[in-house]
């Protein structure tokens, strides 16, 4: 069989600013001068070679706008390529962003931020010097004669919603849709990066409208069920499904894709004339977290081909038919994919980002972007199963000569080490009574320590007294996976294979439900 081919992600701290080169300042802050008087702080939060993480904190100090727009200009051919908290058009060096429909108004003192990823020419990335903030150069000083009016902004790349569909605040859209995802609430929007987040809703009427602001993932949405639309990268825009017989209906949108460093933002429900939004679906009583790799996300898993290098990984890839939901749906369960692709529990794939692992993330509530926090974990989101599948990326590749282990045995005992001490997290977390399975492939080819490790991580946990521990390992052979994703991954017939064998594997196991 041939060995698994990982995305690598590149590390992003969470809240470090970071040097990029010899006596290169990623920080730097410039007052302004607009429509009485702003400051501007633009913060490298990371970088890697071809790319970057950036804040731009807002300050406004004279008199209140109801909607801004910051500009300037990059020097060393920077491209934006997602942002958040935001509309942004770039033409040539000059970036412009935008307020969204829900963030135009600081008020004298406040400030405002938003974040983007951008690639860059190899190191060379020098911060921008000069600011404007709704066309008025930055200069710290207060304009003594404001004119109490903003210009608008400009149109962005991104469609905007209507007045009518502005969004409600993110308390009534917690209201609106059942979730148990990862979540962070801003003033009138819920963002989310990891993959499979899903909201459901009820609504009466012929049809429904989805408030999202997303340029960076893809969704699917299904009514009553069944899907009525994927949408790729959508963009800030409220979807509206229609044309459904009048009557009582459900609606479900799912997160398809991987964002480690980028957020969506989901805006709620908005009902057509006549119609309305109805209580939201109960939580279901059964609960399933799903940890893990790129197998768990779903990388490359409705691909029909291997090589992806013309349609992308990402567009080819669907969390939300990956094994975990898959199984998760079978058993009328809510669940959590927390998943990141080409990370490890000790070693990332090929020993790359040595400095981060999952174990780095798993807490947070948005990953590796700019705002992410720790995760407060709700006392409602109590998983009686536990599924973990970390392993393929520590242990597909031998370690490198530079790596902080020799060989395979030095890396098993680590390995073992930081799973078993990752074990009793859950196990302080979700209690005594939670089932947890650790699942892993066939990595024969190359060696058996992923096996052996993840056999003696059970029978330790087994002879410490916690018998809710098991293993649950996938013959790839045996199963028949054909590993048709993208890259050598599951394929769509793989992952329901998965999702076959875990639903067995559980039923024989003394879940309390």
């Amino acid at each position: 069989m041939r060995p698994f081919r990982l995305r690598s992600r590149p590390a992003v701290a969470l809240v470090a600013t970071l040097t990029v080169a010899a006596g290169a300042v990623l920080a730097n802050t410039v007052s302004a001068q607009a429509a009485g008087g702003c400051r501007i702080t633009y913060t490298v939060q990371s970088q890697w070679t071809g790319g970057f993480v950036a804040n731009v904190d807002v300050a406004n100090l004279g008199a209140p706008l109801t909607s801004w727009q910051v500009a300037w200009s990059f020097t060393a051919g920077q491209q934006v390529t997602q942002l958040w908290n935001g509309t942004v058009n770039q033409s040539g060096a000059l970036v412009t962003v935008a307020n969204t429909s829900w963030n135009g108004n600081i008020a004298t003192g406040a400030t405002t931020s938003f974040g983007f990823g951008a690639t860059v020419n190899g190191t060379s990335n020098p911060v921008p010097t000069a600011f404007t903030l709704n066309g008025i150069a930055c200069n710290g000083g207060v304009d003594p004669t404001p004119t109490g009016s903003s210009p608008s902004p400009s149109p962005s790349t991104s469609p905007s919603p209507t007045a009518s569909t502005t969004p409600a605040p993110a308390a009534s859209i917690l209201d609106q849709v059942h979730t148990v995802g990862r979540l962070k609430t801003t003033d009138a929007s819920v963002q989310y990066t990891w993959p499979g987040t899903y909201f459901e809703g009820r609504f009466r009427g012929t049809g429904v409208g989805l408030v999202i602001n997303d340029s960076t993932n893809d969704y699917v949405v299904a009514v009553d069920g069944t899907t009525v639309a994927t949408l790729v990268t959508p963009g800030q825009v409220t979807h509206w499904v229609r044309d459904l017989a009048n009557g009582d209906h459900t609606v479900r949108l799912a997160k398809r894709t991987e964002s480690p460093w980028a957020a969506g933002e989901f805006g709620g429900l908005v009902p057509v004339d006549g119609g309305a939004i109805l209580a939201k679906p109960a939580a279901r009583s059964r609960q399933i977290e799903f940890i893990g790799d790129s197998w768990t996300a779903g990388y490359g898993d409705i691909s029909t081909s291997r090589d992806c290098a013309g349609t992308g990984v990402t567009r080819n890839s669907n969390a939300d038919a990956a094994f975990g939901a898959l199984t998760a749906r079978g058993l009328n369960a809510d669940y959590q994919i927390n998943a990141w692709s080409g990370m490890g529990m000790v070693r990332n794939y090929n020993g790359q980002t040595p400095d981060t692992t999952f174990r780095t993330y798993y807490d947070t509530d948005l990953q590796a972007l700019w705002n992410s926090t720790v995760w407060p974990v709700p006392s409602a989101w109590k998983p009686q199963v536990v599924v973990i599948g970390l392993g393929i990326n520590d242990f597909s590749t031998p370690p490198n000569a530079g790596e902080k282990w020799a060989n395979f045995d030095e890396l098993a005992a680590d390995y073992q080490a930081a799973y078993l001490a990752f074990i009793n997290k859950l196990r302080t977390r979700y209690g005594a009574g939670a089932e947890i399975v650790l699942t892993y492939p066939d990595l024969s080819y190359l060696t058996t320590a992923l096996a052996d490790s993840i056999q003696q991580i059970v029978k330790t946990r087994n002879d410490g007294g916690d018998a809710r521990v098991s293993s649950l390992y996938y013959d790839n052979n045996a199963l028949g996976l054909d590993l048709l994703g993208c890259d050598w991954h599951p394929s769509q017939h793989d992952h329901q294979i998965l999702a076959a064998t875990l639903t067995r594997h559980l039923a024989t196991l003394p879940i309390t439900w």
